[in-house]
Parts: structure tokens; sequence; C-alpha cells
């Protein structure tokens, strides 16, 4: 290495460390005022309203699952400015060396999700997954990798699948100004904590607008009985889509008036929903693949319609420590779960799915822009009321 080489490589490594330490801050800030904000949110089991068969996790979040961890940066001006990044990392340890199996599925492919193909082709996750805004999913790239080729243990790595996901926030966000930049991406993956998640306008969720009301970010879990293995399966979504919103088997869109093709005229319908799901159980690409084809029926039971304009995608992997794959072996022997072993994990996809986009609305909070419009949020308390009065009117009652 000649000494042109050798000043460019400590160039690099002096970057990298300015950038780890800038985040690292940054993280730290985060973290001391992300418990007030959570104490202010309310989910809508908080409102009396259970939803599904099976149990959720702890937290109801896709931390349930051991390992995984979740940051966001939100940028939010007040004014033009409402975008961020969400940061899914799917375990504590080096993800490019102890890569997750992984499948992706696509409800409709109007979208840009980075990275798609070689999970598709290889069955791994290499990196975190990022959600961003349409326009800054490159930013995401950038972050990914810088972030993977400054991890420790990295320091041959000559190529990295970065996964971003994307959803168009113009409506809300001066999207053309490209707010999000490299930093901010490695600030959300330096913030990732394990623990209760911040959901509705945070993070890429910030700018977001589902089914006409003020959308988010959203998680949820389910729990399988410990005779079927005792498994987790936990969601998370950035909700930005339409349709004829339906909660807990409510058609609450109908009733309040605001739907898709309402009067014959299109509206409120195209966006898109990017869904992570995440499990402990020992299972393989091909199985999560299947699993993430059940969190498009998790959709549909909100009232989703995967329109012309949506691009719905769904990312999930498997972080059974036992599972992860170590391509410094020469070999690969995995346990799996039989197929027969499948449907209570596609269930628990399904109900958590359906109660992440749920917990997106009932987080969110109004926004107000400077042309005077405001995207308004749903109303929980009459929306709570039509759902217990048609559960009285079957007999239903909450768990």
């Amino acid at each position: 290495m000649d000494k042109l080489d050798k000043l460019d490589k400590m160039d690099k490594m002096d970057k990298m460390d300015k950038i780890h330490r800038i985040t690292v801050a940054a993280a730290l800030l985060l973290a001391a005022a992300l418990p007030c904000r959570m104490m202010a949110q309310k989910r809508l089991r908080d409102w009396g309203i259970s939803t599904g068969v099976m149990k959720t996790g702890p937290l109801n979040a896709i931390t349930d699952v051991k390992g995984v961890l979740v940051g966001h940066v939100t940028l939010d001006d007040g004014k033009t400015i409402h975008t961020g990044v969400t940061a899914i990392v799917p375990h504590e340890g080096n993800v490019f060396r102890k890569k997750c199996p992984a499948g992706v599925y696509v409800g409709n492919g109007f979208g840009k999700l980075a990275g798609f193909t070689q999970v598709k082709e290889l069955g791994t996750l290499e990196t975190p997954v990022v959600l961003t805004n349409t326009l800054n999913v490159a930013e995401g790239i950038r972050g990914l990798v810088t972030y993977t080729l400054g991890t420790e243990g990295n320091e041959g790595v000559r190529s990295v699948n970065a996964v971003v996901g994307e959803t168009n926030d113009g409506g809300v966000n001066d999207i053309a100004a490209r707010s999000v930049t490299e930093g901010h991406v490695l600030q959300a993956i330096a913030s990732a904590h394990g623990g209760p998640v911040e959901e509705g306008n945070v993070g890429a969720g910030t700018g977001t607008v589902a089914f006409g009301y003020k959308g988010g970010i959203g998680t949820a879990s389910r729990v399988l009985p410990s005779s079927m293995g005792g498994y987790t399966v936990g969601v998370l979504v950035q909700t930005n889509y339409g349709g004829v919103l339906n909660i807990a088997g409510v058609e609450v869109g109908q009733l309040a008036g605001q739907y898709t093709f309402r009067d014959n005229i299109l509206q409120d319908v195209d966006g898109s929903c990017m869904i992570v799901v995440a499990t402990d159980a020992p299972v393989d690409a091909r199985n999560l693949e299947r699993m993430a084809k059940r969190a498009m029926l998790g959709l549909a039971r909100t009232g989703g319609i995967a329109s012309n304009g949506s691009g719905d995608y769904v990312i999930a992997f498997s972080n059974c420590e036992s599972n992860l794959v170590d391509e410094s072996t020469g070999e690969y022997s995995p346990v799996l779960l039989h197929n027969d072993a499948m449907s209570g994990l596609f269930l628990a996809t399904i109900e958590a799915t359906a109660e992440a986009v749920w917990n997106s609305l009932f987080a969110a909070e109004p926004v107000n822009l400077p042309d005077g419009r405001t995207v308004r949020t749903i109303d929980k308390e009459w929306v709570v009321r039509k759902i217990k009065a048609a559960r009285k009117a079957v007999g239903l009652k909450d768990r």
C-alpha cells in the first residue's frame, strides 16, 4: 500500500469515526426524550379494545421478538418538513456476519424497495431494514453501507445489500427538499433499542396518511401457545395507503363517510404500506415468504385494497440464533419447523399486522400545514363507541 492509499484509508476511517461519535450523541438525546412521548401515546388496547384470539407479547410490539431493536429519527419543522427515518435492527450482533433468513412478498409493486432481489435470490438479510420517504431511498442505502463497512469485523467487505423501503409522504412533507441525510440514517440505527416502540408521527411515519387520516408507524405482536412452540411474531408498519377503513370488524370508513370511491370518485387510495415481520421461530426463507404473504391478509382486515398506485411490501425475517447464517463455515445445517407447524405463525402474522395498522392510527397526531390544511386523526372516542356497540349487539366481550 503506497503513501497516498494509506492517507486515503486514514481519512475514511476518521470520517466514519466522526459520524459514529455524532450518531451516538444523538442517540443519547433521543433516548432521554423517549419516555415522555411514550407516556402520552394511547394505543387501541388502551381504549379497552382487544382484537384477535392470540395473546400479545408483553409490549405488543416487534421488540417482543428478543434481540430486535427499533430506532427513529424524526424531521419536523412544524411547517413544510414532516418526514424521517425508522431503522429495524434484526439482532444485536453483526448482522452482515450473522445473516438472518428472510423472505419478501410484494403485495403491489408500485414502490422502491432497495435490496429486494438479493433477499429473494439468497434468502438472507445482511443489514438492518431502513424505512424512509420515496425520494430519500438513496440516503438510506448510503447510511446502511457506511454502517456496515464501519462495523467491527467487516473490514474486508466489498459488497453490501442494503434493504431500504419507502412510502411517499409528499402530501404532507416537502418531499422534493430531500431532507433526510446519510447522517440521519446512521442516527436511527445508533438509537435503535429494545423495549417500547414509539408510534404515530415518528420516524418514517412522520408525514404519512392512511385512509384519509394521519397514519404513521405502528407495531404489535403475538405469542403462540407453548403447545405450538411459544414462538413470537412481531410486526412494524409504515402506513400510507387507502381503502375502506375497518377497525376490529367495524366498517369505520363507511360509517364516517370517508372511504375510497365515495361518490364514485377515486380518493385517498394510493400510497404505500411497508410491513416488517420478525420472528424467533426456526423458519427458513421459503416459509418466511409464506408468512409475508399472510401479512397482506392482515392489511386486508384493515380495509386496504393494495391499489394500483400503492407500494405494499412485506419483509419477514427470523433471528432464531441457531439458524443465523455464518458464511465463514463450510456448511449450513439449520433446524426448521415442518410446514404443518406454520399455521399458528400465519395467524399470528395476520393479527399482529392488522393491530399494528390500527395502532399507527390511534397513536397519530394531527398535522397543520402552511396552506391551511389539517391532516386530522381518526375520532378515537367515536370509533371506540362504535366498536363497543357492535360487540355488545352480538354479545362479544373484550378479553
